[in-house]
Formats: structure tokens, sequence, C-alpha cells
């Protein structure tokens, strides 16, 4: 295939457009044939080793505010916005163009919206158009929580109400409002739709951060149900890694099509055929067809085995040894069906769907929560004058046997292998992933104590009993320690920060003036 390549790059305060034109000299496949008119996707891929992003700052303290699940991460996201229409003038027969924005935040519906504005005036006016998108973009303010952000777009005013926000789209010419509930969920009922029967398997799935593809028969479908997989598990982040739409050109194709060792914690939406074959020695398959509306009955399927599945044009269903280890829940099931027969409104299915999933995860994640918290060192454990106290280690027993008493029967009325579900958690890169940041926010929360015990000291009677090289040694130790907790933005009371600030100054004052001046230099960069 011979494919030219034009690419236009903008890169603006959180996101970069990349204009591609692609000319095929080649006749089209079905899968191609099935993306006739425009089509919305999006694509991931990783940063490359060793590079900093330019907005890491912005990012950083981006990421501070942000829920758990929607931190950045060492990836990036584009989003898509492809047209293909027939046009007889060309070789190939087909008009083909696509328009790019990549960004590190993962805000689909968002993202997706904006490309709605931007991309069908750019397809019919050009550059011009997109350098004004890109001039409008590049004024947005920066965003701060709770307060409404106004955000204009190609004579659109987009109003970000709430982070995660709801928008409110105002058209200037005639008044009409779109509001999108979300900035980065997809609609888990209508994603899920076509194999809502084992959503509690897939849920599982995930939890485990198990190697998964989906095999779609576009790439709007293939992306949509690789973010609902991920998306079921929320407020419990997915830490492997996911793709959303995986081609032969990736980067790590060969890394995750090999035979020669088990395959990766990894999910892969896909469309071409070749994948078919290439991936047949997956344990999980996830074969679905064209997305039904939200309002049509979806059919039963039993879970296949993996045998059966030859081709991209095998059955839809999922393909899979794997026996879950808790009951199925048959009541969501049915409250989804009564709602698809009664004509229940697409959001509230959503709606139904999306709270399962949370309570399920919660019912899961509190009794570990419980736990963790209790590694915690007690309050008057910790003194000033010495180290913030260690957190005591995970021990998987000592965790196994809190379960009895306090375990997810305590707010799930799901029976089954509760046990054996949570060993299999333990060594997963999810729980891995969950850990590391829980204990990154008790070890913050220890520094946190620690410095407002130290606050509460009387830091001049102190200094009368020791020697000026010691009073020297505590200064620059205070010194750092402020500079760390408010790069670290530690969880401390309001005032401790200032009040720290001003035992640093009280003890420089209470040394000769040489020292002093010293002190009182900024520490060379």
């Amino acid at each position: 295939m011979c494919v030219y390549v034009c690419i236009y790059t903008v890169y603006i305060v959180l996101l970069v457009f990349v204009l591609a034109i692609l000319i095929h000299q080649v006749k089209l496949n079905q899968n191609e044939k099935c993306c006739l008119g425009d089509t919305q996707f999006c694509f991931r891929f990783r940063q490359a080793a060793g590079r900093k992003s330019s907005l890491g700052c912005f990012l950083d303290h981006f990421d501070r505010d942000a829920p758990v699940c929607l931190k950045v991460s060492g990836y990036y996201y584009g989003y898509v916005y492809f047209r293909q229409v027939r046009d007889k003038s060309l070789k190939r027969g087909y008009f083909q163009k696509s328009l790019v924005l990549i960004s590190k935040l993962p805000y689909v519906t968002f993202f997706h919206s904006l490309l709605k504005l931007i991309a069908p005036e750019y397809f019919e006016k050009q550059e011009p158009c997109l350098e004004a998108a890109c001039n409008d973009i590049d004024r947005w303010p920066t965003p701060c929580p709770g307060k409404i952000l106004t955000l204009p777009i190609m004579g659109v005013v987009m109003k970000v109400t709430r982070l995660p926000p709801t928008i409110l789209c105002k058209i200037s010419a005639n008044l009409v409002s779109i509001i999108l509930p979300t900035v980065h969920e997809v609609d888990l009922f209508r994603c899920f739709h076509p194999v809502f029967f084992h959503i509690q398997m897939l849920w599982e799935l995930m939890l485990l951060g198990e190697a998964l593809v989906v095999m779609a028969p576009s790439p709007a479908e293939s992306s949509d149900t690789i973010l609902a997989l991920v998306s079921c598990i929320s407020p419990l982040r997915y830490c492997s890694d996911f793709r959303p739409y995986f081609t032969i050109h990736d980067n790590e194709f060969k890394e995750y099509t090999t035979r020669t060792q088990a395959p990766p914690s990894v999910i892969l939406g896909v469309t071409n055929p070749f994948f078919a074959k290439t991936l047949q020695h997956w344990p999980h398959i996830i074969r679905i067809g064209d997305m039904k509306q939200a309002g049509e009955m979806a059919k039963q399927m039993k879970v296949k085995k993996l045998k059966n599945l030859k081709t991209l044009d095998s059955k839809p269903g999922v393909y899979t040894a794997y026996k879950p280890f808790l009951n199925k829940d048959e009541d969501i099931i049915k409250q989804l069906q009564k709602g698809v027969q009664q004509k229940r409104p697409s959001a509230a299915q959503n709606a139904i769907l999306r709270r399962y999933f949370l309570e399920l995860t919660q019912s899961f994640i509190i009794p570990l929560e419980r736990y963790v918290a209790s590694l915690m060192p007690l309050q008057k454990s910790i003194s000033p004058w010495k180290s913030p106290p260690q957190l005591r280690p995970f021990n998987q027993e000592e965790f196994m046997k809190t379960l009895e008493k306090a375990g997810p029967q305590l707010t799930s009325r799901l029976k089954g292998d509760w046990i054996g579900l949570y060993r299999q958690f333990l060594r997963s890169l999810n729980f891995d992933g969950w850990f590391r940041n829980r204990r990154k926010e008790m070890t913050q929360k220890l520094e946190a104590l620690h410095l407002e015990a130290l606050c509460e000291e009387d830091l001049q009677l102190w200094i009368q009993k020791h020697t000026e090289v010691e009073t020297v040694d505590l200064v620059l130790k205070l010194k750092e320690k402020l500079t760390q907790a408010e790069k670290d933005q530690l969880p401390v009371k309001p005032g401790t920060l200032p009040k720290l600030q001003a035992h640093i100054e009280s003890i420089i004052l209470s040394l000769p003036e040489d020292l002093q001046g010293i002190l009182h230099k900024p520490p060379s960069p």
C-alpha cells in the first residue's frame, strides 16, 4: 500500500493538532468501506522514553487535583475525526482526510466534541480555519476547580461548570444548546450492549488486568468498547496498557503479537482481520458486531471456546476459558432488560450500569482501604525531633484474615469466591498501581503530621540548648522540608507553612550576621 502523508502540526497550550492527508493507491478493504462518511475514534501511544512533556509543570499541577483514574500517564491520546466520501475524480475513488488532536488528557468526550466543531469546518475551508481554531484555543484560560470555564471556539462558547465538567455549548447565531454530561466518560450501556449478559465477568477481567482483545467492525466501536472496559472499574485506575485502536503500524506490534511468551497484561482494540489469526492465542477475546441502538434487545450469548474463533467473521460473542470468581448477578441483567422493554432513556440505562459498576468496585476496594489504613502509625508515635515513622508493610495473609468479618459481604449481595478474587488481584498491576498511590498519599500524610508537630515546638527554647552548628543544620533541614512540602503540596493544616517560614526567619535572626547573610541567600539551581 502506498501512502503519502502531509503533516501540519501546531503546538498549543494543552494539545496538538495533526492534519493527515492520506492518499491510498490500493482498493478499499471491507473495513474501510464501512467507514463511509464521518467517523470519530481515538488511539493511544507511549511517550518516548527519556523525553519529558513541555507541559510538565502544568500537568503536575493538574494531576494533584484530578481523580486517580484521570491522572496523566506516560501515554498520549490521539482523538481522530475521519472523513471518507466517494469521489470519482480521485484514482482511489474516495476522498479521505483526518484531523487528529493529540493530548495527554483522557477527556474523550470533550475532545471528540471539540473536533466535531472544528473538523467539518476545516474540511471545507482548509488551513485558515484550523489556524483560527488554534488561535481560539491558545487564548483559553487556565482551568480553575469550582469556577465556570468559558471556552470560545469556532463561534461556539463551551462552558465548563465543574471538573469533571458538564459542558454547555451555546451557538451564538441561534442560541442552540448542547449539553454533554461528562468530559471523559463513554456511554457504558451502548458499548456493553452487545455483551451485557457478561458484564460482571468482564468487570473481573478488567479488575485483574487480564490480556484481552476486542475485535470490532470499525475503529469507533473498537475504541469506545476499550474505553468502556477500562472505565468499568472506576474509581480504581486501570494500570496496565490499553490501546483503543491498535494497528499493525503500532511500535508495539511485534511485542504484543509474539507467541514466544505469554500475552502481556494489555487490552487491544482491533479491526484488521489479520489480528483474528495473529492474536488467536490470547486468553480472552471479545468479538462484537455492529453496535445496536440502545432501544433494541440484545440476544443472550454463551461464552464460547477460543478454538471456535478462527476469523474476524466469526459470530459475535465472548471467547474465553475464564471461570468467574463471583456468582452471576441476574438482577442487573433483568433491570437493564426491563429498561429496554419499557424504552427507558439511554442516559438512564447508562446511569444504572455505571452505578452498578461503581458499587461493585467500591465493595471490593473498601476492605483493602480499611486494611491499608491500619498500616498507618498512630499519631502519638510522631516525634518532631525524629524522622517520620514508616508505614507497616502490606501482609497478604493478614489482610485475608480481615475479610471474614470485614469483607465485601458487608456492602455487596453477591456470593462467590471473593477470597480467590482478592488473591488474584493482589498479583495484578492494578493492585500494584493502587497500593503505590495509597502508600504515597499516606507517606505524605505522615510528612504533613510531622511538619505540623515541628511547628508546634518552641524552637527558640531548642536553639538555646544547642550549638551554633546544630542550629544552622536545623535551619537547612527546615528550609528543605518547606521546599519539599510546597512542591508536593502536602496536606497540612492551613497556616502551617507560613508558620514554619516564620520559625526559620526567627532562628536565622538569632545567629551572627555573617551566617544570616549566608542562610538568606537563595539555594543554587
